[in-house]
């Protein structure tokens, strides 16, 4: 097994999330917070080998949709990288990795600086200057380095630290324009600086002993701390596995395991879709000509459609004096127990998502025993959204095809760093539950309606454009028919199927495997070239959440610094292999 610096310092920290995120490979919902700290650290990166409008390109493509919040970031960010790049020395080489039998690593800037001779800076965006003095990463990277370039060597070995800023909006600023001022007059007394600390092989020593300790484990317990308010998996952990709202599902998650045999593949999948629109944009119209439709409706707006319906309304009746009431909520989650059992139905509507959010708040409210979150404000906003977002996703693991349905909302509006203001257009529910709700489906759309009448289903998204999805439909836009919609479905899971099976041809039936074992994590080919001697120039890729790395930064909050990881390994190469030139890329936790 090769393990790197992040995944050895996650099982220091935590053994039990080492379990979750390495052994058992328990992905998250992506966290849309402005502030993330591993977005963040990945754009200071891009910034300092490609400079700052691609770190903002970078930054703003992994959101679904920017708010004045990612701005703020983006002002920070335009700020700090040229005055960080300014103190690096020319040349050099970013992003070089470090790959042998038993490690993987990257080293962020490789500079010659003699005959054989290197210096190594890696970049840190964070306060806690003291906390990387004592880290031992770059130790272990001057170690793995020499390794595995005989005849070079590692002279020196810096942290570029850039400072972070933490200020919010004050009373005193009722305006973005003077928090903004702010915000800039903050920025311009932060200066980053470069820290040299001094080779100790007592850290290497350390290192390869937590490693020992790794590898012998048996029993993965849990180790709380502060740090675990920043962890991805804390709502599963403290439920015991039982609250998995912040997981995205798993195989078998509802079923027994099938059989381990090739499945005949078929046209089309289940469709998981949200769509929103104006008022009588034709929603649920355009959803009527879907295979036996049941809406789980909360408006009654269903008088021109034949599909079969199910009003969710507070039901009262009168048990002598005494007056019972049934929830909408509790009748939402007793038709989701229904349809986990089965049912003829193949396509179940969810009109509108935003009244149901409002039933369980009030569902919520009654068994809290309050009048509003704000009456018990350390846990009520969390324990409503749970059990919201829990309940919705019980709904979308099941086998139909489900369809989330929404108002628009197009009341807020977003300020650009030059003052703009420009109308943001999303579902007309609050934005940290439209997050999570948009990472469980396949697809989000919206309605246009054009002046002559004619409707389009809008795959489209942008900055001011809530929109996106895991699948590429291909198109920005299609006629609002049902017939269209299944035919760009069919094209998009008919294409996935087929690269799918062309990789699957192209793999060899036996592969060897190295008695120092293979790294199953790595989606790189094995490569070797020993006729380099020096370090070549090459592209930076995106690190992905889940990649190996400095867990440092992982386990930190988000006022620390970003979370950046070294990848998987490629394969063994030769001793005296250069650093080698590749592009950049993103890679996703499977690979990790």
């Amino acid at each position: 097994m090769k393990l790197s610096y992040s995944r050895v310092g996650v099982f220091k920290q935590c053994p039990y999330r080492y379990k979750l995120q390495y052994i058992d490979h328990l992905k998250t919902i992506f966290n849309c917070d402005p502030a993330n700290a591993l977005i963040i650290g990945q754009a200071l990166h891009t910034g300092l080998e490609k400079g700052v409008d691609a770190a903002i390109e970078d930054y703003y493509s992994s959101y679904p949709i920017i708010t004045d919040l990612h701005v703020h970031e983006e002002i920070k960010l335009r700020n700090l990288i040229p005055k960080a790049a300014d103190m690096l020395p020319d040349g050099g080489e970013h992003e070089v990795k470090l790959d042998c039998e038993d490690f993987v690593g990257y080293i962020d800037l490789l500079v010659p600086v003699g005959d054989n001779a290197f210096d190594i800076y890696d970049f840190k965006y964070s306060n806690a200057v003291d906390r990387y003095k004592e880290s031992a990463q770059l130790h272990l990277y001057k170690y793995y380095f020499e390794r595995t370039h005989p005849g070079k060597h590692i002279d020196k070995l810096f942290y570029l630290i850039v400072p972070k800023t933490q200020i919010r909006q004050k009373k005193s600023e009722p305006t973005l324009f003077e928090f903004r001022n702010h915000l800039d007059q903050t920025l311009a007394e932060l200066f980053p600086q470069i820290i040299e600390v001094q080779y100790d092989p007592n850290k290497v020593i350390d290192f390869l002993h937590d490693t020992k300790h790794l590898m012998e484990c048996q029993e993965y317990e849990k180790s709380p701390s502060r740090l675990c308010d920043w962890c991805d998996y804390q709502t599963y952990c403290e439920s015991d596995g039982k609250n998995r709202t912040d997981l995205l599902p798993s195989k078998g998650e509802l079923y027994m395991l099938p059989k381990n045999e090739r499945c005949p593949i078929q046209k089309t999948n289940y469709m998981k879709g949200w769509i929103y629109a104006p008022p009588f944009s034709g929603k649920t119209t355009f959803l009527d000509k879907a295979p036996d439709p049941l809406n789980l409706n909360t408006d009654g707006n269903t008088k021109y459609v034949t599909m079969q319906r199910q009003l969710l309304a507070d039901q009262v009746k009168e048990a002598g004096r005494r007056t019972e009431r049934t929830f909408a909520w509790q009748i939402l989650k007793d038709a989701i127990a229904d349809l986990e059992k089965g049912s003829d139905f193949e396509t179940i509507l969810l009109d509108l998502v935003e009244d149901t959010y409002e039933m369980c708040r009030l569902y919520m409210y009654d068994k809290l025993g309050i009048t509003h979150e704000s009456d018990d404000s350390f846990r009520a906003w969390d324990k409503v959204r749970t059990e919201y977002l829990s309940t919705i996703r019980r709904l979308l693991v099941l086998p139909y095809n489900i369809f989330l349905l929404s108002h628009e909302d197009t009341s807020k509006d977003l300020t650009s760093r030059n003052g703009d203001k420009i109308t943001a257009i999303k579902p007309n529910i609050n934005d940290k539950v439209a997050n999570k709700l948009a990472g469980m489906v396949d697809f989000v759309a919206r309605i246009e309606v054009n002046d002559d009448d004619t409707r389009y289903l809008s795959f489209k998204t942008n900055d001011v454009i809530f929109g996106g999805g895991r699948l590429n439909m291909g198109v920005d836009k299609i006629p609002l028919e049902w017939d269209e919609l299944v035919k760009v479905y069919e094209s998009v899971t008919e294409v996935k199927e087929e690269k799918k099976r062309a990789k699957r041809a192209e793999k060899p039936v036996e592969e060897p495997v190295s008695e120092t074992g293979t790294d199953h994590d790595s989606g790189d080919n094995d490569r070797t070239n020993a006729t380099k001697e020096e370090p070549t120039k090459r592209t930076r890729r995106r690190r992905a959440p889940d990649d190996s790395g400095d867990t440092e930064e992982s386990a930190e909050p988000a006022a620390e610094e970003p979370a950046k990881e070294d990848r998987g390994a490629e394969g063994t190469s030769d001793a005296s292999e250069a650093p080698k030139k590749r592009t950049r890329r993103r890679r996703t936790k499977e690979e990790e």
